[in-house]
């Protein structure tokens, strides 16, 4: 865990963070605490865990680890941006799963959980690839979600208004590295 505020800025290249919102430890408890539920949750069948890449890596890795059955894994890649700052609405496969999915529970692991735009796609574009079953584990969730899917079954944590980094969660593909989720604001 880290205390010292000078190990917090070395990890960070010199740049200072508002405040840590998730330790490591806190962030482990909860990983742990969600692989048992997933466990649980999906007792036999084949599970395929698909994580949207870049922000899902390492909670992904983390999380993998701690699910007490067999499984697989692979990535989608998607966007919604394009070139704009301002999701377009439209969502394309960049990395599509070379892994068949029909008949499989299928697992989408997110980094947050925000507006939803590009959820929504990947579900009914996972789908129509006739799963057996298919629900949303998320690190974060920030509730700004107006139509929940009913396929988000599993959150790590309620995010703050606060601009997140860490674990991760990247600005301009820095910080992602952070053993910790802190606001960069």
């Amino acid at each position: 865990m880290l205390t010292a505020p000078n190990e917090v800025l070395q990890r960070t290249g010199g740049r200072p963070v508002s405040s840590i919102v998730y330790d490591e430890q806190t962030i482990a408890g909860r990983v742990q605490e969600l692989g048992a539920a997933i466990t649980e949750y999906y007792p036999d069948g084949d599970l395929l865990v698909l994580g949207l890449l870049k922000g899902s890596f390492i909670f992904l890795s983390d999380l993998v680890r701690q699910i007490r059955r067999p499984l697989q894994i692979d990535f989608l890649v998607a966007s919604s941006y394009g070139a704009q700052k301002i999701s377009s609405g439209s969502v394309k496969l960049l990395y599509d799963p070379e892994t068949r999915l029909e008949g499989k529970h299928i697992m989408l692991v997110e980094d947050v959980i925000d507006t939803g735009t590009t959820l929504r796609r990947l579900l009914s574009l996972l789908s129509a690839r006739s799963p057996r079953s298919l629900s949303v584990c998320a690190l974060l969730d920030k509730g700004i979600m107006t139509e929940r899917p009913s396929e988000i079954r599993f959150i790590g944590f309620q995010a703050p208004k606060a601009f997140l980094v860490g674990y991760g969660l990247d600005h301009a593909e820095d910080f992602r590295h952070l053993p910790f989720i802190a606001d960069l604001s």
